[in-house]
């Protein structure tokens, strides 16, 4: 079958090449908590957070490009194949995106950037409606390419400045080509994409886990850890495919024009980021917790652990809410008093402090799914 145009059919579905591209992708995630193996401190904290935002960045506006073109095409595909290969170096380059690898780094990013802008570009010259919101959205990038470019190859304090530059900038572009009608979005497709992003993250968080206990699974401590981690990443999974994920895909595909364009750039592009963040978070607590199984968790992984929590738990609320209006109160609440008590008992064993965080989700995931049944029972 002789496949003729770029531009994404309407009933477009997640292809093997996108499965792909994501899995090599979110490499980085495991990447960006390798930044915290030689000690946590802010200026580590604002470097993960300054190089996560740009795969995060990078990823979500792939998606995007991806989500108008046609992933049968084999120009897309071998597009797509070339953008997986310059992430593979990418994700290598990142733990030292601050040291010597940052040019590696930034000239990787730059390229994925670049094969996406480009593939938007190419779609846009085959369906008029998207080539002002896609002009708009390139024009307004480009700004955030230099910035991150120049930043790499300066190095230093120009280079944090650069890319907190670039990151403000992205954001700017988001918020002038969101605004503008034409992206056509397949929304389907779209919460499939950024779904499988969440999964595969997660997965990441267990393999950082088991890196950490292979060796030592006969230990007391370091089973039930392990035990608990699992279970915490499980209830996790939970929390945002059985209730919030089919939300925000029945909100996005019943928006329609620029109003559904703004809806995907806030609640996936924007707020997904502060979930992913929560994901990285819980995921170096849990290796703080294996590093000291027979000690209380420290300050710090009890800091993570509360914030990874926070971040993906009530990021998940706060995307609910932009798409619906919905206040998931109950969440909030479960999550803040949760990581309150994670920050509050801290002379405890690191069990004890896992089992909080356990607790906590568990006992949300239960009033949830028993506020969902006496819904469905009332209808």
């Amino acid at each position: 079958m002789t496949i003729k145009s770029i531009v994404s059919p309407d009933d477009q579905t997640v292809t093997f090449v996108e499965l792909f591209f994501d899995l090599v992708f979110v490499f980085s995630v495991t990447q960006v908590v390798g930044l915290f193996h030689h000690g946590i401190d802010w200026i580590v904290v604002g470097q993960a957070l300054l190089v996560f935002w740009l795969v995060w960045w990078a990823w979500t506006q792939f998606t995007w490009s991806l989500n108008a073109a046609n992933t049968q095409h084999p120009a897309v595909q071998f597009g797509t194949l070339l953008a997986t290969g310059i992430v593979f170096f990418m994700a290598i380059a990142l733990p030292q995106a601050f040291e010597e690898q940052s040019a590696w780094f930034g000239v990787a990013y730059v390229l994925v950037r670049i094969l996406g802008l480009w593939l938007n570009v190419w779609v846009a010259s085959q369906d008029v409606s998207q080539r002002v919101a896609v002009r708009t959205f390139t024009l307004v990038s480009i700004g955030g390419l230099v910035a991150v470019l120049v930043g790499a190859f300066l190095g230093g304090t120009a280079q944090i400045i650069l890319w907190g530059l670039a990151i403000v900038l992205d954001i700017l572009a988001a918020g002038i080509g969101g605004s503008v009608d034409g992206w056509n979005l397949h929304p389907e497709h779209f919460t499939e994409r950024h779904g499988l992003f969440v999964i595969i993250a997660l997965g990441e968080t267990l393999i950082v886990a088991a890196s950490g206990v292979t060796e030592e699974l006969g230990i007391n401590a370091t089973l039930a850890i392990s035990i608990l981690a699992v279970a915490i990443t499980c209830g996790l999974w939970w929390s945002y495919f059985s209730r919030i994920k089919p939300l925000l895909e029945h909100a996005l595909e019943s928006s329609q024009g620029a109003e559904q364009a703004q809806l995907a750039r806030d609640v996936y592009s924007l707020l997904h980021f502060l979930m992913m963040v929560g994901v990285v978070a819980y995921a170096i607590a849990i290796e703080e917790a294996l590093a000291h199984p027979d000690e209380p968790l420290p300050l710090v992984g009890r800091i993570l652990l509360a914030t990874g929590l926070t971040l993906f738990i009530g990021g998940m609320a706060a995307a609910a809410w932009r798409a619906t209006r919905i206040n998931l109160l109950a969440r909030i609440l479960l999550v803040a008093i949760t990581a309150v008590a994670i920050l509050a008992f801290g002379g405890f064993g690191v069990v004890f402090t896992l089992g909080i965080a356990f607790l906590g989700v568990l006992v949300l995931l239960f009033i949830e799914q028993r506020n969902a049944s006496l819904t469905h029972e009332t209808v």
